[in-house]
């Protein structure tokens, strides 16, 4: 009998379910529009309604427990949702207790990082490691942390928000309210807001020629690297300076066995990585300069998977 677990994967603009088998694969799966500003009730109501669509893609099979992955903060053990901020109302929701009566099912709730850490770790890039650490770069920075095969949760599930570390005492202010946060250094929202304040609309740049008018994204800054574009190149390098002092601080912190870069941005990884490990080599203590840095390889699905595993690794 195929042991599977319901997952979801809720985010400020896509709620996304799928059924996963204890083999890390995605049997099913669908996906809406997150009711963000519409309160608690709302969502739980499009939770309920994307697992009967599931359900029904697949009807031969039962979940034996529901895993899903949230914004953070939240806190694991209790199953609650403290404070999200992408998601309007969520102050102290309980939502494992309220969709465990609802499904009748055990529930497991862990940060949306968390979950595509283990993701990671247990079905991608970390598989067979002891310790890891998992950074993911897109409109923000968020990530988790695999310590001596646990996943590091210090009080109320807080541990490990390292895209709020002091990485410098310049730039621009963090959403946080903070300066010099690695999120708002590095993120792709970063690496984009450098790219769009460095050229002009109509300018004839290839970074503008791909945005179409828009703001440049990260996303366009790597497109352009990949096309030989000299300013994007520069760019590009800047990203993976930052990159590279964000990474030396969380290996002398975690000291792991592997550090895995996932999100939008790690798709210009090999762009960056040079840069980067010449960074840490640069920065680094001796000890620590030999921990491989590698790119995930489970892509968008990490959370998913990694929330399923919440389920179907006990």
């Amino acid at each position: 009998m195929t042991k599977v677990a319901l997952a979801f994967d809720l985010g400020g603009t896509e709620l996304r379910a799928a059924l996963v088998n204890d083999a890390g694969d995605l049997l099913s799966f669908s996906a809406v529009p997150t009711r963000a500003t519409d309160g608690p009730a709302a969502v739980i109501d499009q939770i309920e309604q994307l697992a009967t669509a599931i359900l029904t893609k697949a009807p031969d099979l039962s979940p034996i427990g529901i895993g899903i992955g949230a914004p953070g903060p939240l806190d694991p053990e209790a199953g609650v949702v403290i404070a999200a901020p992408t998601l309007a109302g969520w102050n102290e929701v309980p939502l494992a207790d309220i969709l465990s009566t609802r499904f009748q099912l055990p529930v497991r709730l862990e940060n949306d990082a968390n979950a595509a850490a283990l993701g990671e770790w247990r079905y991608g890039a970390g598989r067979g490691v002891r310790s890891m650490v998992f950074v993911t770069v897109s409109t923000g920075i968020g990530g988790g942390v695999i310590a001596d095969g646990r996943i590091l949760h210090g009080r109320r599930g807080l541990a490990a928000e390292i895209g709020h570390m002091t990485i410098t005492g310049e730039g621009e202010r963090c959403f946080c309210g903070a300066i010099g946060c690695f999120e708002a250094v590095a993120s792709g929202t970063a690496l984009g807001r450098r790219a769009t304040a460095c050229t002009k609309c109509a300018d004839g740049s290839l970074l503008r020629e791909l945005s179409a008018g828009a703001d440049i994204t990260g996303r366009h800054v790597v497109e352009a690297g990949r096309k030989g574009d000299a300013r994007a190149i520069e760019l590009l390098n800047e990203e993976a300076l930052w990159l590279g002092i964000g990474f030396t601080n969380l290996l002398h912190l975690y000291s792991p066995d592997i550090l895995v870069i996932g999100g939008g941005i790690s798709h210009g990884f090999d762009l960056l990585s040079e840069a980067i490990v010449a960074t840490v080599r640069d920065r680094a203590m001796p000890a620590y300069r030999d921990v491989p840095i590698v790119p995930a390889k489970l892509g968008p699905h990490a959370g998913l998977i990694g929330a399923a595993s919440l389920i179907l690794g006990e």
